[in-house]
């Protein structure tokens, strides 16, 4: 499975912010900002403040891209 932030990218680039000015605004850890620009998993919660932040929903933010495995079966 691949996660992708590209909502909030676009989000921040639309409201003139970096990412290091979400951080400060909402305490988030730049571990946790690392994560999201890798394409990790976040708990659910520093979405939430995201939103609250930035006014918005979990939708905006995250977009779930399936990944296709090979089937190795001969």
């Amino acid at each position: 499975m691949a996660i992708s932030y590209n909502g909030l990218w676009k989000l921040l680039i639309d409201k003139g912010m970096k990412k290091g000015d979400l951080c400060k605004s909402i305490g988030l850890s730049s571990s946790t900002m690392a994560k999201m620009t890798n394409g990790e998993p976040v708990n659910l919660s520093v979405l939430e403040r995201i939103c609250e932040s930035l006014d918005c929903d979990f939708a905006d933010l995250v977009n779930y891209k399936k990944t296709q495995e090979k089937n190795e079966e001969n």
